[in-house]
């Protein structure tokens, strides 16, 4: 099989997608345990100190650009799958079980995706590209007086901003929940003794990242840290 075959394939699409999935999953990790950094509540400054970290180890940089690349694999691939999904069932019928089959976020994924996917933009442009001008313009010169948390504790004084990232955050939460398990399934660790568990640490997994991110734009609306 040629690596067009593979991206073009059914099995293909699956197996991209567990692949990119779980890379997601574990980069998603690393993105709470910096933000949580704020918790602290010493003003940013240990925040600021872990995420000038990443932002400057050339090998998160580089880590990065394969972060990217996976992002955007599995939003294209995932966009097709979902309209081939589609296609094949053009007639719905009549009576359907489809809920005593599945749920209901296991069959939206495709919309929970789209979601996400215009929230990720808004907190790209929001955050990510102020980080990396600072870092990249004048040779980095700018770099030092770049404070990222005081750049996040302006934009989350505003309520739809912070409406809008809470929304973000409830389609991952319903995203990962299918997600987690489902890529792990794609990867061929389906077993009766294994599943249980698996699924039991996905719904973990969702529930622990998922408040972290929703208490962020909280704490810093609600005045919760300095």
């Amino acid at each position: 099989m040629t690596w067009k075959h593979f991206f073009t394939s059914s099995l293909g699409k699956k197996l991209t997608m567990g692949l990119t999935g779980l890379f997601l999953i574990t980069f998603l990790i690393v993105h709470v345990g910096v933000n949580s950094c704020i918790f602290v509540n010493d003003g940013g400054e240990t925040f600021n100190t872990a995420a000038h970290f990443m932002s400057h180890n050339w090998i998160l940089r580089i880590m990065e650009v394969g972060l990217f690349a996976g992002l955007i694999i599995h939003i294209v691939q995932g966009l097709i799958l979902w309209k081939q999904n589609s296609a094949a069932r053009p007639v719905k019928y009549l009576v359907s079980a489809a809920n005593a089959n599945s749920k209901w976020y296991s069959r939206s994924m495709g919309l929970l995706g789209t979601l996400l996917l215009f929230f990720l933009v808004i907190h790209v442009s929001k955050f990510f590209v102020n980080t990396k001008i600072a870092l990249y313009a004048n040779g980095g010169a700018n770099d030092a007086s770049h404070n990222l948390y005081l750049e996040m504790k302006e934009e989350f004084q505003t309520w739809w901003i912070v409406v809008i990232y809470i929304a973000g955050v409830i389609s991952l939460f319903w995203h990962l929940l299918h997600g987690f398990q489902s890529a792990f399934q794609t990867l061929g660790i389906n077993h009766k003794k294994y599943t249980p568990i698996i699924r039991s640490l996905g719904v973990g997994y969702c529930v622990i990242v998922c408040i972290l991110f929703t208490l962020m734009p909280l704490a810093f609306y609600f005045g919760w840290i300095d």
